[in-house]
């Protein structure tokens, strides 16, 4: 038979989390990470947005940049067009209705 006043024990993680915010440390990673400065700018000439892989960038085939944003619209580096997330979201969008599977 259970007991129906079972005491509540706290889980590692849930403890873990109570004594981090006690010691003030999670207070800085969030300080940190809004001051990131992007290095690698967007390939497309229209946008000022940055590029890199830890803000959400991708890099697309020139073919796909192409489609998109025309010859000229864009800036290629390796063989590839560095995108920011919001225009990898428009290339996507553009491309959601054709059969790539």
């Amino acid at each position: 038979m259970k007991h129906p006043l079972k005491p509540f024990h706290m889980g590692f993680k849930a403890k873990a989390r109570k004594h981090r915010s006690d010691a003030g440390e999670d207070t800085e990673k969030k300080d940190a990470k809004k001051s990131k400065e992007g290095e690698i700018p967007c390939g497309i000439r229209d946008c000022s947005k940055y590029a890199d892989k830890n803000m959400g960038g991708r890099s697309l085939s020139i073919d796909n940049a192409i489609e998109t944003w025309g010859d000229s619209g864009y800036d290629a580096r390796k063989g590839r067009v560095r995108v920011c997330k919001s225009c990898y979201r428009k290339w996507k969008k553009d491309n959601k209705s054709d059969d790539m599977y």
